[in-house]
């Protein structure tokens, strides 16, 4: 049986038997672009060309931004690193929920949550939000956001 995977890096998405390379217990990297891990998706996944990718740990705090970041809110990864993605991104759901809190707490997804958010250039922009929990012992999750039309 294989599982869907995908980097928060460069968005390419793969196929695996389970999430660890060979025998060793490291995280499986990405094939294309060497990142060091990749998210499993419970199901397939399709991102839009022009989605966003922010990594954070436990805590919310951004650990990596991958492909669309900088095009979307204008800041460059050394910019938010540390920063809760609440405080970096200012990002508000239009149901009010804590979706950031519910995933990092439940380990479950939250998908096509409409948000706005804050760019570099303190303008509004709107999204809809993926968010995917990290299945291993570190938590975290994936944010990916895509651009309202």
């Amino acid at each position: 049986m294989t599982h869907p995977f995908i980097c928060p890096n460069c968005g390419e998405r793969s196929l695996a038997s389970d999430r660890y390379e060979a025998f060793r217990r490291e995280d499986r990297g990405c094939p294309n672009c060497g990142f060091s891990f990749l998210f499993e998706l419970l199901d397939d996944y399709y991102p839009a060309p022009d989605a966003a990718f922010f990594v954070a740990d436990r805590e919310g705090r951004v650990i990596g931004c991958g492909r669309g970041s900088f095009e979307l809110t204008g800041y460059e990864e050394e910019e938010v690193l540390g920063q809760t993605l609440s405080e970096v991104l200012q990002l508000s759901f239009e149901d009010e929920a804590d979706h950031i809190g519910t995933v990092l707490e439940w380990g479950v997804r939250q998908l096509g949550k409409q948000a706005t958010l804050r760019t570099e250039t303190d303008r509004a922009a709107r999204a809809t939000a993926d968010l995917f929990p990290a299945y291993d012992d570190d938590g975290g999750l994936l944010l990916v956001l895509t651009p309202s039309r």
